[in-house]
């Protein structure tokens, strides 16, 4: 059987964070009660319709992503959990996440998600300082994290990642430096450590006069200590922003920088299977009349081009983008360089029916001469150097029309 992994977008949370550009808004559980049950209701008629097209996969992973997955009640995610159970054929060993943030998780909840099946929690810190935490709009504090924490070991989770983020506004090295010694003094099994970004129409991109945010080279000293200090707590770097002790590696998140096939549920979630990308509708009232389109087989499927045009007629669609043999290769090329064993010559000869140095030779000798390239038997990879600089290394395998 084809493997499949599966991402469910929950897309509410307590408060939008002020750097956060994800398809997310604020909701109470109370006032916003019906809202969500519909939502929920809307995930599992979608779960069930889609099954038809995978029942030749095996489902090797799940991760709820959001938005605050944790936000639902126990019974909501039970729910969507059996609706998946039900629906595919789950492998009996699938790494199943779910995202969670400080300050919306009870001891009930956690024991729930252990009940339902999760058996993987990513608990997003971000910071260790209160101050910093409050700068970037977090609901918490330090002290929520430590709890939620430990209500996840507590519960029986023995996979926990924690989300990290540098150079926020007001950070220092130092600060920075504290931040990795309190995550990897708890030992996670993961960690994630990623850079702020600042996006287009985020509270902090608009506002970042307002706000002092590193410079360069302290930005580029976060970056060197995190895999330095992480490294000699035993923490091996498998891809780019992530470290992992030894047998912890995330299962899912691999599959998208290995190209393997995922289906995403939920409001705006991104699908691709055999080569073709997918997205659902981001508007919660165009997704419901998707969802009930799917159900009377009355979706139809438009290729990007035509998006805009058949959005202003009445209707449900699918948007979708059948990748060219060019974009394929490139996408092999820029994503699986992010993992630390780098590419195969061997797969990408098996997937396209080329030698890699038939596409790429020019491309591959120029940066193996300027030493951010190395060639390990079978295996392409990033040197360090070549990390440094990973996003000019990633725009060279971006091939001309």
């Amino acid at each position: 059987m084809r493997e499949l992994s599966i991402y469910i977008h929950i897309p509410f949370c307590v408060r939008k964070c002020l750097y956060c550009d994800f398809l997310s808004f604020p909701v109470s559980e109370e006032r916003d009660a019906g809202k969500i049950e519909s939502y929920v209701n809307l995930l599992k008629r979608e779960i069930e319709e889609q099954a038809v097209r995978y029942r030749d996969h095996r489902v090797i992973s799940v991760f709820w992503g959001g938005g605050t997955p944790s936000l639902l009640k126990t019974e909501a995610i039970a729910g969507i959990m059996e609706t998946l159970y039900g629906s595919y054929h789950m492998a009996a060993d699938a790494e199943i996440t779910i995202e969670a943030n400080p300050g919306t998780v009870t001891p009930d909840r956690m024991q729930g998600y252990i009940t339902a099946g999760i058996n993987r929690i990513s608990i997003g810190l971000q910071s260790a300082d209160d101050e910093e935490l409050a700068r970037i709009g977090r609901i918490h504090d330090y002290r929520m994290f430590l709890e939620t924490y430990g209500l996840a070991r507590a519960a029986g989770f023995r996979n926990i990642n924690i989300d990290l983020m540098a150079a926020l506004p007001g950070q220092s090295v130092a600060s920075y430096r504290n931040t990795l010694e309190r995550a990897a003094a708890l030992e996670p099994e993961h960690i994630s450590a990623y850079s702020l970004i600042l996006e287009e129409g985020t509270h902090l991109y608009e506002r970042q006069e307002d706000y002092r945010f590193p410079t360069e080279e302290e930005d580029r000293q976060m970056y060197l200590l995190t895999e330095a200090y992480l490294s000699s707590r035993g923490y091996h770097r498998y891809e780019i922003s992530n470290y992992a002790l030894d047998g912890y590696e995330c299962r899912h998140n691999k599959v998208y920088w290995q190209r393997g096939d995922y289906v995403g549920f939920g409001l705006g979630a991104a699908s691709m299977a055999g080569n073709v990308r997918w997205s659902n509708p981001a508007d919660f009232g165009a997704y419901e009349a998707y969802i009930a389109g799917m159900r009377h087989g009355d979706v139809r499927t438009v290729c990007h081009e035509e998006r805009q045009e058949y959005k202003e007629e009445t209707g449900s669609f699918q948007e979708q983008q059948i990748l060219t043999k060019k974009e394929q290769m490139e996408e092999f090329m820029f994503l699986g360089l992010r993992l630390m064993c780098g590419v195969s010559r061997t797969e990408f000869a098996a997937q396209f029916g080329w030698q890699i140095e038939d596409v790429y030779g020019d491309v591959l000798s120029r940066l193996y001469r300027q030493e951010l390239l190395v060639r390990a038997s079978d295996r392409i990879r990033l040197t360090a150097r070549g990390i440094d600089v990973s996003n000019y290394v990633m725009a060279e395998f971006l091939l001309d029309p």
